[in-house]
C-alpha cells in the first residue's frame, strides 16, 4: 500500500520560530516555512515537517533526529561555540565533552522545545 509513497517525519515544538532559529541559523540546515510549518530539509531528500504545538507539547523523551558526522570532537566543539549545551546521561560513559563510546561515538543534546538530538561518528 506504501511501498511507492515518499514517507516523511515530524515532531512538535512550542515555539515555531525557535525552532526556525536554532535548525537553520544554528546547526546550518536548509529550512522553510509555509502553511504555519518548518520544514527541515536534510541530506538525502528526506524532509522532516516540525509542527508549533504550543502549550500542549511535550518534548520527546527519545532521540528524534541523528545527525552522522566524521569525527564527533569538532562537531561537539562547533556546536558548543554555537551555544549548545550537551546533555549528560547518568551511566552512559560520558567524558568532560559529553561524548559516549556507547557503539557510535554519540553525544546528546536538545533543540529549543527540549526534544532530543544527537550527533555520532559511526566506526
Amino acid at each position: 500500500m506504501f511501498a511507492d509513497t515518499k514517507a516523511f517525519s515530524g515532531f512538535s515544538v512550542d515555539d515555531l520560530e525557535a525552532a526556525a532559529k536554532f535548525y537553520g541559523q544554528t546547526l546550518g540546515l536548509r529550512t522553510s516555512q509555509a502553511n504555519g510549518l518548518l520544514t527541515l530539509h536534510l541530506a538525502g531528500d528526506r524532509d522532516t515537517l516540525v509542527y508549533p504545538k504550543g502549550g500542549a507539547h511535550a518534548p520527546a523523551t527519545f532521540t528524534i533526529l541523528n545527525f552522522p558526522v566524521d569525527d564527533i570532537e569538532v562537531a561537539v566543539d562547533e556546536l558548543t561555540r554555537r551555544g549548545v549545551q550537551f546533555e549528560r546521561y547518568d551511566g552512559a560513559g560520558q567524558d568532560e565533552r559529553g561524548i559516549a563510546d556507547a557503539g557510535p561515538r554519540i553525544a546528546w543534546f536538545k533543540d529549543p522545545a527540549g526534544n532530543i538530538l544527537s550527533v555520532l561518528q559511526e566506526q
